[in-house]
């Protein structure tokens, strides 16, 4: 069962550890003596680390190469042989049964999420990668299908008998293969977070052609608040409303650093309309994804803006509800669509009745607009009525240059653009560039997906696809474009729209290979290398060729504000949803990229539940509230007067007693995720009962008899300490005081006292901050807390030294400071001065703290005993 020609590279042999963890043999793959798989066909092969990969052969720096070499004896790789070349080739791995299991597969082509299972047949379609619990040697072993050659794998569940099988397709029928040596990689650890990070390390080197996190630095808006257009305009996005969205917060006491521009500012068209002009009175998301880019400058209405324009007194006004109404009208459209397409189909006699109701919601929309006129004619001009007398700057240059005149802490404005361009990609004809219309095919794999707009319209409009070879060109001319303009980095969506159109381009790997490196060059020379969200990018092989250059890309679907199959609690279950998505899809994208947990809405009936997993995802904090819609209360919670936030120094992931749970319907599970702050630890407690992934429906929907409270424990050492340096010394105080920020409750907890028991309701959550306690002059315990105001309490805290008498502490931030004393201090000083300050009998010291805008927030604490 070796795979033929084995190669051998003895100088790696000599540098790794010789240990033999794994034996295959007589269709049995076992580790450390314990039987992972069976029934393993004859055609498969296992190789060791060293007889496949080349370390010699990697860019990656020396330090990490040792770092890997040192553990690179745990894992292996599997191969398998077919007598007939195909273009998709399906082989068993072998059979499991009662065995737990997480694994992460794809719902939709652009978004993956957890199951949980105990055998080869719990699988689900287009798995990335399975973890498998094996509690007779207290270890975990993880399988990760990856690329080899031209082709892409993935996991699938076997038709019976338990089978684990891998799919390897090429997305080509020119790209054949009939072999292969290291289709899928395995790995053994004693601990599951340690796993994942060595396995996708070992990838990095093997592969070569993706880095990991920490190579690469993280765009600047990663400790920062910001503002996203989507949900507030959709495709009605405009100057005007943009304006007076970042006004909105600045007025309301916080001041975004970041603003993206979402889908609605390109110069789209659609076919059969005239090339040269933008696609009119565009609202949801779904018009505009059968059109293309007829230009690489922003449309119509950015570009009629003058400069100065929103500067002076007599700036024009916004309406927020005209948006609303439009939004409105937009969601009446596109049901009336369903219902037709519903009467097409079933030959109603209703249909000529639905084709009034749609033209006439037609007009209405267009009335909002202004007329028949496109919406670009609401532009105001200059005072003589013409747009080109005086010599003014005009379009988005103008736009963001008073962006910045006005907001001054608006450190990045980005804007969204798909892969390809637009949805629809490039109109052939209308730019330099040779650009193909391409009908889109899906793989196989993806049949089991849930039914998506997306595609749907995709596959009806297929994609005006640029030539590979100047796909550097492509993004060169999109993205210097915008850099002139003042943009500063781009949100990149619709990634794997490459998979549908790869049939006459080399097949799926060859063709992402080309425009991640023309997209990689591109970042690199006109964003600051890092300027860069990628979005709807969920699937393996982007992870592995798309990540040279890439450092932050979303780990969860979009957050949903409703149900849009219309399940009215779906305002609610979604919200758990997310966050699943979200806490494990960080296991693995967390080693290549920062995990954004993308936006959400402050006024929405669940934002609470939603800003108290924002608060320690580690990432950037971003809303997208309609003009004029906010809860400021709650906002102020999270983000600081100045627009940073008080962030966690990691980013998190489950507890080890969720990992191979279900919190979504299992009616006994809840969520728990781990993070660090800079002088302790968190642990948030969610409850997302009440929903999940149906296999027999292929969707996510309701489970409302899992909507109730769940009971559970939390406990320190559910903290992962060890998975930061920084954090390390953290894990080893012998005793901690723990905060509940919902609560407003103090507790103290040694290593081996009994868990804390709590009960959740229904999205609703908990932060249990741990802080380590130090014993001052031999009989004080002390433990500072920090605002507690703030849903991240720890987070606020800056700065900590003990000295002989007592603590300084540099704290940010406003308001409520908490720490926990034994005892009362004999001084407290801010800033320099002896100030008054209340001490209770539970320990409870604290002191209402200013915000000092010439000090950036930051006060300096002097505790004195």
């Amino acid at each position: 069962m070796a795979p033929p020609n084995e190669p051998v590279n003895s100088r790696t042999l000599d540098l790794i550890k010789t240990e033999s963890l794994y034996d295959f043999s007589e269709g049995i793959f076992t580790v450390k003596g314990v039987t992972l798989l069976h029934d393993v066909p004859e055609n498969v092969f296992f190789s060791s680390f060293s007889s496949i990969c080349k370390p010699s052969e990697s860019n990656a720096s020396p330090s990490l190469l040792q770092k890997i070499l040192a553990f690179s004896h745990k894992g292996g790789f599997f191969g398998f042989n077919h007598e007939t070349p195909s273009d998709r080739l399906m082989n068993s791995l072998g059979s499991f049964n009662g065995k737990d299991f997480v694994s992460i597969f794809r719902f939709k082509t652009w978004w993956s999420t957890q199951w949980v299972g105990k055998s080869g047949s719990d699988l689900q379609m287009e798995t990335q990668w399975i973890l498998l619990e094996i509690p007779e040697i207290k270890s975990y072993v993880v399988i990760i299908p990856i690329i080899e050659k031209g082709f892409r794998s993935a996991l699938f569940p076997g038709s019976n008998n338990d089978h684990v099988m891998i799919c390897a397709e090429s997305g080509s029928i020119k790209v054949k293969e009939s072999s292969f040596n290291s289709i899928a990689y395995v790995h053994f650890n004693e601990n599951p977070y340690d796993l994942m990070k060595e396995a996708y390390s070992v990838l990095r080197v093997h592969l070569n052609t993706f880095k990991l996190l920490e190579e690469k630095t993280i765009p600047n808006l990663a400790d920062k608040f910001g503002w996203c257009t989507w949900d507030a305009f959709y495709l009605t996005v405009n100057p005007v409303g943009v304006f007076h969205g970042l006004d909105d917060f600045t007025k309301g006491g916080v001041e975004p650093r970041f603003v993206i521009i979402d889908d609605g500012w390109q110069s789209i068209s659609l076919d059969g309309a005239n090339p040269n002009e933008d696609a009119k009175n565009l609202v949801l998301g779904g018009e505009q994804m059968t059109a293309r880019l007829y230009r690489f400058d922003e449309c119509d209405k950015f570009k009629k803006y003058e400069s100065g324009l929103l500067l002076g007194p007599n700036s024009p006004p916004f309406n927020p509800k005209t948006i609303k109404e439009l939004i409105t009208k937009g969601i009446e459209h596109e049901h009336l669509g369903k219902q037709r397409d519903k009467a097409i189909l079933s030959k109603s006699s209703d249909l000529a009745e639905i084709e009034s109701k749609i033209k006439k919601v037609i007009k209405e929309i267009d009335d909002l607009f202004g007329g028949d006129q496109s919406s670009t004619s609401s532009v105001p001009k200059s005072e003589c009525g013409s747009l080109c007398c005086k010599k003014k700057e005009y379009g988005l240059k103008a736009f963001i240059k008073d962006l910045r005149t006005k907001f001054k802490g608006l450190d990045d404005v980005y804007v969204w653009h798909a892969l390809c361009g637009a949805w629809g990609g490039v109109r052939p004809g209308t730019t330099h560039l040779n650009t193909k219309i391409v009908p889109c095919k899906l793989s196989p794999g993806l049949d089991g997906t849930m039914v998506d707009l997306a595609v749907v319209k995709l596959v009806e409009g297929s994609i005006g696809l640029v030539d590979p070879n100047q796909a550097n060109d492509f993004y060169d001319s999109m993205h210097s474009y915008l850099a002139e303009s003042g943009v500063t980095g781009v949100k990149v969506d619709a990634i794997h729209c490459l998979e549908y159109v790869c049939s006459e381009y080399g097949g799926r790997v060859d063709l992402a290979k080309a425009y991640y490196e023309g997209l990689t060059k591109s970042i690199a020379k006109n964003f600051n290398g890092n300027g860069i969200i990628a979005s709807m990018q969920q699937c393996n092989d982007f992870f592995f060729l798309g990540t040279n250059q890439v450092s932050m890309a979303r780990v969860g679907d979009d957050f949903w504000f409703q149900d849009p199959n219309g399940d009215p609690m779906g305002a609610f279950w979604l919200q758990g949803v997310h966050m699943i998505h979200c806490s494990y899809n960080s296991l693995w994208m967390g080693n290549m990229i920062q995990p954004d947990w993308d936006m959400f809405l402050s006024d929405h009936i669940c934002a609470k539940f939603h800003a108290g997993s924002r608060a320690i995802c580690g990432g950037p904090i971003y809303l997208s509230d309609s003009v004029g819609s906010h809860d400021f209360d709650l906002i102020k919670k999270l983000v600081f007067p100045d627009g940073t936030i008080p962030k966690c120094i990691h980013f998190p992931l489950p507890t080890r007693d969720c990992l191979f749970k279900n919190p979504l319907f299992d009616q006994t599970t809840v969520l728990k995720i781990w993070n660090f702050n800079k002088y302790g630890g968190v642990i948030g407690a969610f409850n997302c009962q009440g929903a999940g992934w149906d296999p027999k429906e292929h969707k996510f929907r309701g489970f409302p008899e899992c909507y109730k409270p769940i009971t559970g424990t939390v406990h320190v050492t559910e903290v992962e300490w060890n998975q930061k340096k920084e954090a390390s010394d953290l894990g080893k105080a012998e005793e901690y005081v723990v905060y509940f920020n919902q609560a407003e409750e103090l507790s103290l907890m040694t290593q081996k006292s009994e868990p804390i028991q709590f009960t959740i309701q229904p999205s609703t959550f908990e932060l249990y901050s741990f802080v380590p306690v130090t014993m001052l002059g031999g009989s004080i315990k002390f433990a500072p807390i920090g605002l507690t105001n703030m849903i991240n309490s720890g987070g606020t805290i800056l700065g900590l030294e003990y000295v002989e008498s007592g603590a300084k502490i540099k704290v940010k931030g406003g308001g409520n400071f908490l720490a926990y004393s034994s005892e009362s201090p004999k001084k407290f000083q801010l800033n320099g001065s002896d100030v008054d300050f209340k001490w209770l009998s539970d320990g409870k010291l604290s002191l209402n703290l200013p915000w000092i805008e010439e000090a950036c927030g930051v006060s300096d604490l002097s505790i004195l005993f």
